[in-house]
């Protein structure tokens, strides 16, 4: 089974991102194009304080009229964040974000933000694994 701390360290080039309380939505949104990616820790020095997605912009920002040159981040993001730990099991995250219906997940070490999965990240790592099995199982049916 493939653990989050594999899959981070497998991700061992990519930094954490984040943006402050202080940030406003569109150097939030900036940073989230530039490096490809769909949500943003917020942090309050080493404090979680919240998480920022396109889909908070989407929902609390546009839809309500707040304009992202002048709205502050902490007035869009999800305050609550769902964590997981690195000795977690991918599957315990699927489950998770399937539950929760969110899509990306910060993973926390010693009270530290060390890593930030996507949905896409579980998939793919799933994949892989179901690979793994069938072929393992493919050569032990044909004896090789």
């Amino acid at each position: 089974m493939c653990t989050v701390e594999k899959l981070v360290k497998d991700k061992k080039n990519q930094s954490v991102w984040y943006v402050t309380p202080q940030h406003m939505v569109i150097d939030a949104l900036h940073l989230m194009a530039e490096k490809g990616i769909g949500a943003l820790p917020v942090m309050d020095g080493q404090t979680l304080t919240g998480i920022f997605s396109e889909r908070d912009y989407a929902r609390k920002g546009i839809i309500q009229g707040r304009k992202a040159k002048s709205t502050p981040v902490t007035e869009v993001m999800t305050p609550k964040v769902f964590t997981v730990s690195p000795e977690m099991d991918i599957t315990d995250c699927m489950e998770l974000m399937s539950q929760k219906k969110i899509r990306h997940l910060p993973v926390m070490d010693g009270g530290q933000v060390v890593g930030i999965l996507s949905i896409g990240d579980i998939v793919m790592a799933l994949i892989r694994e179901q690979g793994e099995h069938i072929d393992y199982l493919e050569h032990y049916i044909a004896g090789t």
